[in-house]
């Protein structure tokens, strides 16, 4: 069984499909990990507009399941999608494309 946070939200890692890439880092309840499971297209909950939130709706940039793994402790759960196009909405392939340094810690 899953195990969701107080707010009943998991996070999810989405990874390429076919590359290994991480593309993103998102949040689930059930409603839309049913949905996920259903479409065979990757849903989430948006903690800021406090919805569910089609990836891709907007854009067309959906993200194709490929597969869906929880980790050892059943607290979140990676994706393998493959990606119609950018996944972050800066345009850019994956979300993860800036560099981390001491000052991000100020």
């Amino acid at each position: 069984m899953l195990k969701f946070d107080d707010r009943g939200l998991i996070p999810v890692i989405v990874q390429d499909g076919k590359d290994g890439e991480v593309l993103m880092l998102g949040y689930a309840n059930k409603e839309s990990l049913r949905r996920t499971l259903d479409s065979g297209e990757v849903w989430f909950y948006s903690r800021s507009r406090q919805e569910l939130w089609h990836k891709g709706d907007t854009s067309g940039n959906v993200l194709r399941v490929r597969s869906i793994a929880k980790d050892c402790d059943s607290d979140a759960i990676l994706i393998k999608a493959d990606p119609a196009g950018p996944t972050c909405h800066t345009g850019n392939r994956s979300c993860f494309f800036q560099d981390f340094s001491r000052e991000d810690l100020v």
